[in-house]
């Protein structure tokens, strides 16, 4: 069926689908509480520009005035009572930012490109690493596009490389020319993997298994000699992970539940397989964490033909458009109806142990997860911070139980099985709750379904709804930053958003661009220090770092902190680093519907280069942007680049672009694109 739709559109098509019936305050209302009134405001305007200037300003104001430059435009906020004279307040805060030419950054801006390769910054050098169907483990044979199978798969690089983790070698060094990357395979796109450019529905049973062979992760052992990387062949550490093969463990509470018991796997604690592996992390003790994010996409059946239907229906369940429940009964709920609750968790493995077995750590919750990342607060409590990458879901930490022991990894493996998991309630004068997740407290009771903590986990959407938490735009990548402590979460776009819909964080109605948000635990320093941050209070505040668009255009509203020119705006926030001197490097996910590549785009993070953008890496035509990665001492920056060519009409055989092999015998190939400077030293 001809949807005028490339795949991975028809995929975001399927998850623009809001599934949150909850309701919050609309922004009316709370601004008029802000102000001290009883009813909502009349005659004054709160969509577009105007409410992004109240949203960014008003209500992080507390936090706004933390930074000198914004001491001004802050007091004069204070005052204001129309969105006008927010307005005027901001403009100044922009000019006042913009006449300070002080970025830290000091490579060239790159312009703005749409075309068939990836671009970087002049003085930096771009090197393809490793390709869709590269050899990985030991015996695999060379990529033969029109000979594929399952078997060869599972020994290659996978596909549509995601989240990337770079693990120095030996483990616990901090090596930066020799190491493991770790690389996760999101998805599949049938009609450019394939010959022919076949839709999902008219795969043969081995082109299915080879797109779960495509699924899953990869470990490679990387060295540079000079300034160029190599995969090392035949490396005992290189491994996949694939849906097709690799057994997983179910741990934490929900592991041996009924609701997780299969025909297959009768005790609910073993689960082959992995699907849709965004976004990820890395733990102090050395081992990854990979997220299983759209889950719901592989799934045929009616729900309503088993006892999840409730808990499939929040999630989007039945009806995927993979048609592997075709093939494997296993991803069809009317003959495995427990099998998607197996799936939506975040997963642990040990990158150094390439026996190790993969678990799924049921305390994180079960969502759409983006990914998770990792800091030791002050105490030695291990938090753990994720985004649920759905219009209208919610941002989750972890608090472990136990506590982090530098001096024995093995002490820490199993960290992550205990602690409490919480939700975020952004509230209107600029504080942040979170609230927590726990079985008996509150409404997370059996009245409302409840009848203990992994039923919680289970149902994490639902209980999140029940405590009131924030509805945001899309939350994807959720991480700390490890020099000021201040976690930068990317809001990627939330179209579906209504004018009455407008909360305190996500300010603009049909949000089409995105925006970055900071969540500020008590103890961080103006001065960039987030040694003395603590992660585990229940109260932290919070503030918007910018708001996407095209500042050129006022219907975008969008707010950076200063002059950006014509090529330093971005579109769709997705994944986030940030290199050693704490400064934020911002991938993207929808730059091609506003006519421009995706890629990533640097900015200071305090002082006059606050939030001024600058791009850096633009990725070729149909594609998107992941990882982003450096080595510690910031001298290599790994890109992910997934899905090249995915247009309209492109396919296996007439593809828009040949990146990055431009050989007319191979199709476009997802690729690891490392970036060095030229004659070596740090980026940036």
């Amino acid at each position: 069926m001809d949807t005028g739709l490339t795949w991975s559109e028809q995929l975001e098509a399927d998850d623009d689908v809001v599934l949150n019936a909850s309701t919050q305050p609309s922004f009316e209302t709370i601004f008029a509480a802000r102000l001290g009134q009883g009813t909502a405001l009349t005659g004054v305007t709160v969509a577009g520009a105007g409410a992004a200037v109240v949203g960014a300003s008003l209500f992080s104001g507390k936090t706004f005035s933390r930074r000198n430059a914004l001491k001004g435009a802050a007091a004069s906020l204070a005052l204001a009572t129309t969105a006008g004279a927010l307005g005027t307040a901001l403009t100044a805060r922009s000019a006042q930012a913009a006449g300070a030419e002080a970025s830290t950054l000091t490579f060239p801006p790159l312009p703005h490109s749409y075309d068939e390769t990836s671009h970087v910054a002049d003085g930096y050098e771009i090197q393809t690493l490793i390709r869709w169907g590269d050899p990985v483990v030991a015996g695999a044979p060379d990529f033969d596009p029109m000979n594929q199978t399952a078997d060869a798969q599972a020994k290659q690089f996978g596909y549509n490389n995601d989240y990337v983790g770079f693990m120095p070698l030996p483990v616990g060094s901090d090596t930066s020319d020799h190491g493991l990357l770790c690389v996760n395979h999101e998805y599949t796109n049938p009609d450019l993997m394939f010959p022919g450019g076949p839709g999902a529905e008219d795969l043969t049973a081995e082109q299915i298994d080879i797109e779960m062979a495509a699924h899953g992760h990869a470990v490679v052992e990387i060295k540079r000699e000079g300034n160029t990387w190599s995969v090392v062949k035949d490396s005992p550490y290189n491994r996949r992970i694939t849906t097709l093969a690799t057994e997983f463990a179910m741990a934490g509470p929900a592991a041996g539940h009924d609701r997780l018991k299969t025909k297959a796997d009768p005790t609910g604690t073993k689960v082959i397989g992995t699907v849709n592996n965004c976004a990820g992390g890395k733990t102090p003790w050395g081992t990854i964490l990979f997220a299983e994010e759209n889950f719901h996409g592989y799934f045929l059946g009616d729900i309503t033909k088993t006892a999840e239907a409730e808990n499939y229906e929040r999630y989007g369940v039945g009806g995927g458009r993979y048609a592997w429940g075709n093939v494997h009964d296993r991803f069809n709920v009317e003959k495995e109806p427990n099998e998607p609750n197996r799936f939506g968790w975040m997963i642990e493995y040990d990158p150094y142990d390439p026996n190790s077995v993969p678990k799924k750590r049921s305390t994180l919750g079960r969502f759409k997860h983006e990914g998770a990342t990792t800091t030791v607060n002050k105490d030695g409590h291990v938090v753990v911070y994720a985004g649920d990458d759905q219009r209208f879901e919610y941002v989750y930490r972890f608090v472990t139980a136990g506590t982090y022991n530098p001096d024995d990894r093995a002490a820490n493996m199993d960290l992550l099985d205990e602690g409490v998991l919480s939700v975020a309630k952004f509230n209107e004068n600029g504080t942040l709750d979170w609230m927590p997740l726990v079985f008996g407290d509150g409404p997370l009771t059996a009245e409302n379904g409840f009848n203990s903590q992994a039923d919680i986990l289970i149902d994490t959407r639902k209980a999140a709804d029940l405590v009131g938490a924030t509805p945001m735009d899309r939350p994807e990548d959720v991480e700390p930053n490890p020099v000021n402590g201040i976690i930068y979460a990317m809001m990627t776009n939330n179209t579906k958003r209504k004018d009455d819909q407008v909360n305190v964080v996500n300010t603009r109605a049909k949000n089409r661009h995105g925006h970055v948000v900071e969540i500020i635990p008590p103890g961080t320093a103006p001065d960039g220090d987030g040694a003395n941050a603590d992660h585990t209070a229940a109260q932290y505040t919070w503030d918007i770092f910018l708001l996407a668009g095209d500042p050129a255009k006022p219907e975008d509203g969008a707010r950076y902190g200063g002059d950006v020119g014509e090529n330093g705006w971005l579109s769709c926030p997705d994944n986030v680093a940030f290199d050693s001197k704490g400064r934020i490097w911002i991938s993207t996910d929808g730059g091609p519907k506003s006519g421009i590549a995706d890629g990533v785009w640097a900015a200071d993070v305090a002082g006059p280069g606050r939030a001024i953008t600058r791009r850096f890496y633009a990725c070729p035509q149909g594609a998107e942007l992941c990882g982003p990665e450096f080595t510690p001492d910031d001298s290599t920056y790994f890109a992910a680049v997934q899905h090249p060519a995915d247009e309209k009409d492109s396919t296996f055989d007439n593809p828009s672009t040949r990146w990055p092999d431009f050989d007319d015998a191979l199709p476009p190939r997802p690729s690891i694109q490392v970036i060095v400077k030229t004659g070596g030293g740090a980026i940036g």
